[in-house]
């Protein structure tokens, strides 16, 4: 007959450790009043016996559940996903547990919802990916009772807590500027959704580097920051011999622009140079290598849980726009205007 072995107890731990069950509760709820010889023998026992706390037990004698909130949408996005994996990382790095929940859609109901959902885990604080106006909308409806971090929202949406994100416009000016100082006479745009206020910024940064440099700014063409709306805009550019120059607002549809080119018979970079927005893991390996807009997606992760973290230990409630400088990274998809 095969017993079914019981998951070690508090009491196996300061047996193993030679201290009380007293000092085992303060190392595990990390009360100061212990010497640091003792909590490494305790810390040393609980890995030796795999010994999982109970969290629940813990909130419960600590009013404190060291757990941390993330409201996402669509993490196939690599943008998000990778955004995602930043907090988690910087959280376990901090102390804190991550509940995720995540929304179909960002919409109010959706968003609120979401949030919802986290407050009734009682975490301490929610870091929620914000790409579209109505996830903001739904946050400012919804009444919080805990710190708050809104990453990625567009910059001018409000600032009645932290939010972080890119200095979009920038990002798009340096891509347009790129472009205008290899001699082409205009640039062409791709534009992410409409409802997505990073696509609203980098078209603005796009028209205002124009703007300044007196040329004038084609319509833009619209994409949903997909490559095959990327390879729909590609199409419609190889059969205008007067484009020479594209800035597409992200990776993806930079790719599907290559693509569309290049089976046209127009060749990257000597016909037409294309710039995306982003820098994803592939972008270096395309054929050519695709010039882009960095984006420090990590430190966009840590700065949101640090901002958290440091609300949920001052209990200060800070607002401001948190931005990270982009930086343009040019590799062989842009050239000088052929004569």
């Amino acid at each position: 007959m095969h017993h079914v072995r019981r998951p070690p107890a508090m009491r196996d731990v300061a047996h193993l450790a030679g201290v009380s069950h007293q000092t085992v509760s303060r190392v595990v709820n990390d009360h100061p009043n212990v010497r640091s010889e003792t909590r490494a023998r305790v810390l040393a026992a609980m890995r030796a016996l795999d010994y999982q706390p109970n969290v629940a037990a813990r909130t419960l004698a600590t009013n404190r559940s060291q757990t941390v909130g993330l409201v996402t949408f669509d993490t196939t996005l690599f943008g998000p996903s990778f955004m995602v994996h930043a907090i988690e990382r910087a959280a376990r790095e901090a102390g804190y547990f991550v509940s995720i929940a995540s929304a179909r859609e960002p919409d109010v109901p959706q968003v609120r919802d979401a949030v919802r959902r986290l407050r009734e885990q009682a975490v301490e604080g929610i870091v929620t990916l914000a790409p579209v106006a109505a996830a903001w909308t739904a946050l400012r409806q919804e009444p919080l009772d805990v710190p708050i971090v809104v990453l990625g929202i567009g910059a001018g949406e409000g600032t009645d807590v932290p939010m972080v994100s890119v200095d979009n416009a920038a990002g798009a000016a340096l891509a347009t500027r790129h472009l205008l100082e290899l001699g082409h006479r205009t640039v062409h745009h791709v534009t992410g959704p409409s409802n997505w206020p990073e696509a609203r910024e980098r078209l603005a940064g796009w028209r205002a580097a124009l703007e300044e440099a007196g040329r004038v700014a084609p319509a833009p063409l619209a994409g949903d920051w997909s490559a095959a709306s990327g390879y729909d805009a590609g199409r419609d550019f190889a059969g205008r011999p007067e484009v020479t120059a594209v800035f597409c607002a992200n990776d993806q549809m930079a790719m599907g622009a290559l693509r569309a080119l290049h089976e046209a018979g127009r060749r990257v970079p000597a016909d037409v140079s294309v710039v995306g927005f982003d820098d994803v893991p592939e972008a270096p390996y395309l054929l050519p290598p695709l010039t882009t807009v960095r984006q420090d997606f990590a430190e966009l992760g840590r700065r949101s849980l640090d901002l958290l973290v440091d609300q949920i230990s001052t209990g200060a409630r800070r607002g401001g726009e948190h931005r990270t400088a982009p930086r343009l990274v040019v590799r062989s998809s842009t050239s000088p205007v052929s004569d």
